[in-house]
């Protein structure tokens, strides 16, 4: 075999990065997704438990014991990336904290929030593993990095790009030569595993910020306009105009006691190139009226609305689902007990935002959703919809909390049921 039927495999990119990892401390791949990083990363760890101190223990660390599975385990499983040879020396048994890797323990370590801490004090680690590191607590990376305390301690880690100002960047990544660390860029490009047209799917999935860093795998602040790509001349219709649905997916809702309480209706039309809608909307807003209705009260006046002509001309298409705020517990039960027997329920809705957002951000962006006169509240937040500058300097992704309620009913029900429509828009796109 010689090298170029080894690139088909694994990249000139991907080979560097092993090679040149084994000189540093610290090693970080980050960059676009499916970029092939993981893949040279895991290759570099197993080379470094082979020659891993014994008088530390080796880890592997992330977000919980669940994304460790996914993200490691099912990889080393397989085959067709790691041969049968590697894969029968991982032994592991899924929800358990350790496994054997090539015959030495891994502990497993889930470490969502800075509690997790507690789970390495004291520690000496002679070989760390970390999945998705930017979405680690800052202050149990430091400590990790204190733990390496064995001579030829070391630390692997991958993480997608998030913020500019974000920690690990500015004061890790930015100051390698001070930190004996070395980091690799990696975008699709350098995963010879993908089909073009696999690329080309993926660079039309994601718009905006979420473009430069999931595509790019590029560091960059989310700022200013949410979704700046909103046009009214472009995205707005008419509700007369609506085209014909061949689906109503559904209704997502945002509940508020003191806040507003709203539900926006969504429909996938039956045109020979989809595209959703969103159809109409209502809402309940007590610092209006002055009046704080009860969950009963709330109930019956979006039920009161239900049934009311959403369409401008004659459909028998009924909402699917009800993707309710996975906040308002109280609501869902009394949604549920004034529903019963009308084939629809309440639903607890995905409430990933920054997903969601890119959801809706990428449809606006590829002309896949439209937004009838019939939703003027939405339409009203969606100007004002902005990234907290505040957060943005912290290296955090946070937007304004403010007049949001329409938008968030949206984002419930477009990115809890994409995985309904997706490909139905994306097939039949241009």
């Amino acid at each position: 075999m010689n090298l170029s039927d080894i690139e088909r495999l694994v990249s000139k990119a991907q080979i560097l990065s092993i090679v040149d990892a084994m000189d540093r401390k610290l090693a970080l791949w980050f960059g676009s997704v499916s970029a092939g990083k993981t893949v040279a990363s895991l290759f570099a760890f197993l080379l470094a438990i082979v020659v891993a101190p014994r008088n530390g223990i080796i880890i592997i660390v992330g977000g919980s014991l669940q994304t460790i599975y996914q993200n490691v385990f099912v990889l080393f499983q397989n085959t067709a990336i790691f041969g049968s040879v590697i894969a029968n020396q991982v032994i592991y048994t899924p929800g358990a904290t350790s496994a054997t890797i090539l015959g030495r323990e891994v502990l497993l370590i889930g470490a969502k929030d800075a509690k997790a801490v507690g789970r390495i004090q004291g520690a000496t680690v002679a070989l760390a593993y970390v999945d998705e590191a930017a979405l680690l607590p800052e202050e149990f990376w430091n400590m990790l990095i204190s733990r390496l305390r064995v001579d030829g301690a070391r630390l692997l880690a991958t993480m997608n790009p998030a913020s500019m100002n974000h920690w690990i960047r500015k004061k890790w990544i930015l100051e390698a030569a001070t930190k004996n660390l070395v980091s690799f860029h990696f975008t699709m490009d350098d995963n010879p595993n993908l089909s073009e047209e696999y690329k080309a799917d993926m660079r039309a999935s994601f718009s905006g910020v979420f473009f430069d860093r999931m595509i790019k795998g590029e560091w960059t602040n989310a700022a200013g306009a949410v979704y700046p790509m909103w046009d009214p001349k472009r995205h707005s219709i008419p509700f007369d105009l609506m085209p014909p649905m061949q689906d109503i997916l559904g209704i997502g809702m945002d509940y508020g006691t003191t806040n507003a309480t709203t539900a926006l209706m969504l429909g996938l039309t039956a045109e020979q190139k989809p595209r959703l809608v969103l159809m109409d909307e209502w809402g309940y807003d007590s610092k209006q009226t002055g009046q704080r209705l009860t969950d009963a009260d709330l109930s019956r006046r979006f039920r009161a609305w239900l049934p009311k002509a959403h369409t401008p001309y004659p459909s028998t298409l009924r909402p699917r689902f009800i993707m309710l705020d996975p906040a308002a517990a109280s609501f869902r039960v009394q949604l549920h007990n004034d529903l019963q027997g009308q084939g629809l329920a309440p639903w607890a809705a995905d409430n990933s935002v920054l997903a969601g957002i890119a959801t809706i951000g990428n449809a606006l962006d590829n002309d896949q959703l439209l937004v009838t006169d019939r939703c003027p509240g939405w339409q009203n937040e969606v100007t004002e919809y902005r990234w907290s500058e505040k957060a943005t300097n912290k290296g955090e992704d946070e937007v304004v909390k403010e007049d949001d309620h329409y938008l968030d009913g949206s984002r419930y029900i477009v990115h809890s049921t994409k995985n309904i429509w997706h490909h139905q828009v994306t097939t039949h796109a241009a």
